[in-house]
């Protein structure tokens, strides 16, 4: 199989709470259904000894900034496609928050150099309600304030035709994935099936409801695609 010249990096971004993991895992999968080699970047937040969500201090959202990078320089390598799940510049939100809008530790001129790192940048909005997991806060207003901050310094980071908006009541199990694959291939000026992978994998079609009475039996259509969520192994969403 003829892999792509160069990686290409994709970045699922936004608040918290508004399905990116979600969102990121089903990109994988399409990439993985067109024959790409995939790596996965989780989110690092998580991981973060020194406290997370409104809590947290400019030192834990700048382990957070480090930690983010260190995993991207060592996944990009070894795929064709690094998919992630949050980037510096939604991070940065988070730092800029817990500094009080100061940038304490003058990160910016690199954030703002790594975000051209970046091939695409997915941004998810937040039209759906919290949802508690354990882990990430359910202050709406802390959301609110991270989602104000991203409005402000994503057009100055990330080139209009390289950000893409997705509602984050639109990730569900009909999303179909498939043109924003076709736009990242684009990008890189590859061609986004593999050698050897037929093209009516890229089709998609809603799950088919139960079969009853007369229809019952009867199998799936011939070439219809699996269901993008299904053996993903979701995450917790983020």
């Amino acid at each position: 199989m003829t892999r792509w010249a160069r990686p290409a990096k994709i970045a699922f971004v936004g608040s918290h709470g508004i399905r990116k993991t979600t969102a990121a895992h089903a990109f994988v999968n399409t990439l993985q259904r067109a024959g790409r080699s995939v790596e996965y970047g989780r989110e690092v937040v998580r991981d973060n000894p020194l406290g997370i969500n409104e809590g947290a201090t400019g030192e834990a959202q700048l382990w957070v900034l480090v930690s983010q990078v260190r995993q991207e320089l060592e996944l990009a390598p070894k795929a064709e496609v690094l998919v992630t799940d949050r980037g510096v510049v939604d991070n940065f939100a988070y730092y800029l928050r817990a500094c009080g809008m100061r940038d304490r530790f003058e990160v910016e001129p690199f954030i703002r150099a790594w975000s051209t790192t970046y091939d695409l940048v997915v941004r998810l909005t937040p039209d759906i309600a919290l949802r508690p997991d354990g882990t990430r806060s359910t202050n709406d207003a802390f959301r609110d304030e991270i989602e104000s901050i991203l409005d402000e310094i994503l057009p100055r980071f990330v080139r209009p035709d390289r950000l893409v908006t997705i509602p984050a009541s639109a990730v569900n199990d009909r999303h179909d994935w498939w043109p924003l694959a076709e736009r990242l291939a684009a990008i890189v000026g590859e061609p986004l099936l593999a050698e050897g992978v037929a093209a009516h994998r890229r089709s998609r079609r809603p799950p088919r409801r139960p079969a009853t009475g007369r229809t019952a039996g009867r199998t799936a259509e011939p070439g219809a695609a699996p269901n993008p969520q299904l053996g993903l192994g979701l995450e917790p969403e983020r």
